[in-house]
């Protein structure tokens, strides 16, 4: 999903298909004729009315491809929880808490199918453009179910975990805040198109802090709709990430730790230097599709690590 979705956003795919039928919609266009009343449809909105008007029908079933997969699978994604989750429950092998923490990860999968419709309809009203705001909750909240899940699951992993660094989990859980922050710009620059311009490192062009970053007002707007201002945040940002990983890396080292918590201080360490390298080559090279949607998948691990950490240094009962 998550390699598909940012497949779907940086191919501009997202606004191909223009209604949301959660059952009828599962079925594409199966011949010519539905193909040219599908493209009839899209002509009537203003992605194709302002921006792909030269489009043929050819062109038009490239982008609809990638907004349906990403709409298929996230079907699919419901089907493979809800049908085990049932069947479990008449078998009777869950916990009341795990019915509870299974009811809580439906609801979050259920809200994304909402706020993905919620962000495409955006981009239908004038503006052929998402808007970055509805772009970062769906990201967001996508990832934040992923975490939630990862979690549940590492619950069952390590049913009987007993070690805790109180610490070491205070800085993880200010690491994942930071990382969410982080992830959140990160979708910002996408729905802005803010990787398009100054691809150059670590100056923007010839200068620290380019005047496009502070141009518009009021000031703060720059760094919430400002092309150049989101961009330097998610750049500047990325610094901070990385100084409170290294921070936790030295401060781990005052501590005995066991294997397991080793391998997650580790793997930290090693998912942040890479996705800042990977996020440096992909603004060097104007973001290309492959190194956009590896740089993401680069966030998703890196949030899963830092729920990882979070997980092995946390006390429980």
């Amino acid at each position: 999903m998550v390699i598909v979705g940012g497949i779907t956003r940086l191919t501009d795919s997202g606004l191909s298909m223009v209604d949301w039928k959660l059952f009828i919609g599962a079925i594409p266009p199966l011949n010519h004729a539905d193909w040219v009343d599908t493209f009839n449809q899209y002509k009537q909105y203003p992605e194709y009315q302002k921006q792909n008007f030269m489009f043929t029908l050819s062109e038009f079933k490239t982008i609809f491809f990638w907004e349906y997969i990403h709409r298929l699978l996230g079907r699919f994604v419901g089907l493979v929880f809800i049908i085990p989750f049932i069947y479990f429950l008449i078998k009777k092998r869950l916990e009341k808490s795990l019915v509870i923490e299974c009811l809580i990860l439906f609801f979050m999968g259920a809200m994304q199918g909402a706020i993905g419709w919620w962000m495409v309809k955006s981009g239908l009203v004038n503006n052929p453009d998402v808007s970055h705001f509805r772009l970062a909750t769906h990201l967001t909240t996508a990832f934040l179910t992923f975490a939630y899940t990862f979690w549940v699951a590492l619950k069952l992993i390590y049913p009987n975990k007993i070690h805790f660094k109180k610490t070491l989990y205070k800085l993880s859980s200010i690491l994942m805040i930071v990382v969410i922050i982080q992830i959140i710009y990160g979708a910002f620059v996408a729905g802005l198109d803010g990787g398009k311009i100054y691809n150059s490192w670590p100056k923007m062009h010839d200068r620290w802090i380019a005047e496009s970053v502070y141009a518009m007002e009021p000031f703060w707007s720059n760094f919430i709709n400002g092309i150049a201002g989101v961009q330097f945040v998610h750049r500047t940002f990325a610094f901070v990430v990385l100084g409170l990983i290294i921070y936790i890396y030295y401060e781990a080292k005052k501590h005995k730790l066991l294997k397991i918590e080793n391998i997650a201080i580790k793997f930290l360490l090693v998912t942040v230097f890479f996705q800042m390298v990977l996020g440096v080559i992909t603004l060097l090279m104007g973001v290309p599709i492959w190194l956009g949607v590896i740089h993401q998948i680069g966030a998703f691990i890196l949030l899963g690590s830092t729920v990882f950490s979070i997980f092995v240094f946390k006390k429980f009962n």
